[in-house]
C-alpha cells in the first residue's frame, strides 16, 4: 500500500551555500472508486484511510446514508497490468436492497468537479438528495473563544504536516471544543470525505452537534459535505466561497471564515455563535 510521505532528491540553497539532501514530501497518488464493480470516480488523494474516503465521498454524493447500506468495501486484485495490486482501485459494494444510481458521464464530471458546476442546480440537488438535514436542536452555542483556539488544536494534531509542510487537514471537534477526530490528505474535500467515511462505519452519523475545521479555504464542495452529513457549524481558516456561503445559508449551516486567532467572519447561520454583546450595525 502507498505511503502517506515519500523521499525525493532535492537541491537546496541557503544564502550562496548548495547542498543536496532527502526531502520528505506527501505522498499523492490517483484512487478509483467503483460502485459494485463499476467505475464512478477518481480523486487524487494521499494513501491511507481509503476505505472511509471512499464511504465519506458517496454519502457527500447522497448515495449512502447508514453504515448498514454498506455491506463490503475492499481493494481491487489485479488492478496493474500484471495483475498485481496497486492499492489505488476500491470497489464499494452496497448491501441488498440499497438502490444503485445511475452512473452516467454526467454525473461522474458532477460528482469530480470542485467549482461549484451548475450553480442552482448544485444547490437543488443537495437539498433533495440529502438524508441528515442540520438539524441541531437545540441549537449548538459555540463562542468566538472557542473557535479561535480550534486551530492551535489542528496543528497540533497534524502529523504529517509537520514532517512535509504540504497537507490539509480536516478537524471534527464537539461542541465543548473537544478533539474527535482529525484526518490529513494532500485535498482538504479528501481529508472530509474520510472524517465522515469513519464516521459512517462507526454509526455515528449525522454528526449533529459538531463543529467541522478546515485547513485553507471553504467552498461549495467542503460546505455540501458538512451539510450532506448533518454537521451545524463549518469553520475555515481562509475565505469562502460565494456559493459556499449561498448553500449555508439555506441549508441552515452556521459557515465561519478567516479563523485566525480572535478574528473572523460569520457568513451564515450566526444563531449558533454565543456572543457577549450585540454586534455593531453599519
Amino acid at each position: 500500500m502507498g505511503r502517506a510521505t515519500e523521499r525525493r532528491r532535492t537541491l537546496r540553497i541557503r544564502d550562496g551555500a548548495v547542498s543536496t539532501r532527502a526531502d520528505t514530501l506527501v505522498a499523492e497518488e490517483p484512487l478509483e472508486i467503483r460502485l459494485n464493480g463499476r467505475p464512478l470516480a477518481i480523486t487524487m488523494r494521499t494513501p491511507g484511510d481509503d476505505f472511509a474516503l471512499a464511504a465519506g465521498f458517496l454519502v457527500s454524493e447522497g448515495v449512502i446514508a447508514e453504515g448498514e447500506e454498506v455491506q463490503s468495501i475492499v481493494y481491487c486484485a489485479g488492478a496493474t497490468a500484471d495483475g498485481g495490486n496497486s492499492y489505488n482501485v476500491v470497489d464499494v459494494k452496497l448491501a441488498p436492497g440499497v438502490r444503485v444510481p445511475d452512473i452516467t458521464l454526467e454525473r461522474n464530471v458532477y460528482t469530480t468537479s470542485s467549482c461549484g458546476l451548475c450553480g442552482k442546480a448544485s444547490l437543488d440537488a443537495v437539498r433533495t438528495t440529502t438524508r441528515h438535514p442540520v438539524a441541531d436542536t437545540p441549537p449548538v452555542r459555540v463562542s468566538p473563544e472557542l473557535l479561535s483556539a480550534l486551530p492551535d488544536r489542528l496543528r497540533a494534531a497534524q502529523r504529517v504536516f509537520d514532517r512535509t509542510g504540504g497537507l490539509h487537514a480536516a478537524a471534527l471537534f464537539s461542541e465543548e471544543g473537544e478533539l474527535l477526530d482529525v484526518r490529513e490528505d494532500v485535498g482538504r474535500h479528501n481529508a472530509v470525505d474520510k472524517l465522515v467515511g469513519r464516521a459512517l462505519t462507526e454509526h455515528r452519523l449525522p454528526l449533529s452537534r459538531t463543529v467541522l475545521l478546515v485547513s485553507g479555504r471553504a467552498s461549495f464542495e467542503l460546505a455540501q459535505k458538512a451539510v450532506m452529513a448533518g454537521i451545524p457549524v463549518l469553520a475555515a481558516v481562509s475565505a469562502p466561497s460565494s456559493l459556499a456561503v449561498d448553500l449555508a445559508a439555506e441549508a441552515g449551516l452556521t459557515l465561519v471564515g478567516f479563523l485566525r486567532g480572535p478574528s473572523m467572519n460569520v457568513y451564515a447561520g450566526e444563531h449558533r455563535i454565543a456572543l457577549e454583546r450585540e454586534p455593531d450595525r453599519v
